[in-house]
């Protein structure tokens, strides 16, 4: 039995995971949505434009109105948090405890009050380096050290929710590198995909950084890329079937691919013939740079999740051919 049969809330829903989840509610039926976001002076608006849904409250109006009157909005089947500043590279503390952290807080025992299925974007760089496993099996989560504050201020709800005993009855998902379509407006925290489209474009070459440990060569450091419209599909699977438990999951696509062979799949795309330039980290990222991510999610397969991921080069051209080349969003 679904747990989608009713309202559904998404914040972030502007955003590039949000707007994408909401996509795949539209083509499932689901338009009775309220969605919730900052759209501030960047280009995400444009995300909502093909979407169907009930509502759109700004962020700090929902979050007042709430503290307000818990009924302000009525009831929800579903509650999908995405909201969030997911910038590696925010240095304001302040801002990420309160925005990533407290705002989840009050979302989740307000839906927990409620009723209503909450599903929240955890992280993967709550992983840090990787020096403790990637393992969302094991329940030891302060063994974790992420390296930066965004990570951070993903693991404090993370070890709140433990703490308060509620991650029996929600769940957190733990994204590796997602990309796709409607990331265009996050800047330097687009997809590899997305910026290397841009380049060829332009110079009709990629740059890619340098390896600064002897293990690994120029471009062979290593991630779990997830195509975005598979990484919907494992969040949606949490709220449509009931009997799902609630807990920390990985979403991945269980392999790790080098960044030379994700470029070579965009040229390939774009039929073109691969070149890549290798430049110089940046020092302020070379202390708090992941090598290696490659996602165990045997705990999501273990729910009855059995849809195959859709492979690297496919995904990719997808993305390319589809999307980027004729500048298109989800759903237009």
């Amino acid at each position: 039995m679904s747990k989608l049969n009713g309202r559904i809330l998404v914040t972030g829903g502007a955003g590039f995971i949000g707007s994408a989840l909401i996509w795949a509610l539209n083509q499932r039926g689901h338009t009775d949505i309220v969605v919730s976001d900052l759209l501030a002076s960047d280009e995400k608006w444009r995300n909502l434009v093909p979407l169907k849904f009930a509502d759109y409250v700004e962020a700090d109006a929902f979050r007042a109105r709430l503290a307000n009157n818990p009924a302000a909005f009525g009831r929800f089947s579903a509650v999908f948090h995405l909201g969030a500043c997911s910038a590696t590279t925010e240095r304001n503390a302040s801002y990420l405890a309160d925005n990533n952290y407290n705002v989840t807080k009050e979302l989740a025992a307000w839906s927990l009050e409620h009723g209503a299925r909450f599903i929240y974007a955890s992280s993967a760089a709550t992983y840090g380096d990787g020096a403790q496993g990637m393992d969302d099996r094991s329940e030891d989560l302060h063994r974790l050290r992420p390296l930066n504050m965004y990570g951070y201020s993903k693991h404090l709800f993370d070890l709140h929710a433990q703490r308060e005993g509620w991650l029996k009855h929600i769940v957190g998902v733990k994204y590796f590198n997602v990309f796709g379509p409607n990331e265009d407006h996050k800047g330097d925290m687009r997809s590899l995909v997305n910026k290397a489209y841009q380049q060829i474009q332009t110079t009709g070459r990629v740059q890619l950084f340098k390896s600064h440990k002897p293990e690994y060569k120029d471009g062979e450091q290593m991630r779990d890329f997830l195509y975005v419209k598979d990484a919907i599909e494992m969040t949606l699977h949490f709220a449509e079937n009931a009997t799902t438990a609630g807990g920390l999951y990985n979403l991945g696509s269980g392999e790790a691919n080098t960044w030379v062979t994700l470029t070579r799949a965009i040229f390939t795309a774009l039929n073109k013939e691969p070149k890549i330039d290798f430049i110089d980290m940046p020092e302020v990222l070379r202390g708090k740079y992941q090598y290696f991510t490659q996602a165990d999610i045997a705990k999501l397969r273990a729910t009855g999740y059995t849809r195959p991921m859709t492979p690297l080069a496919d995904s990719v051209r997808d993305y390319v051919q589809n999307y980027l080349v004729p500048d298109k969003k989800l759903g237009a």
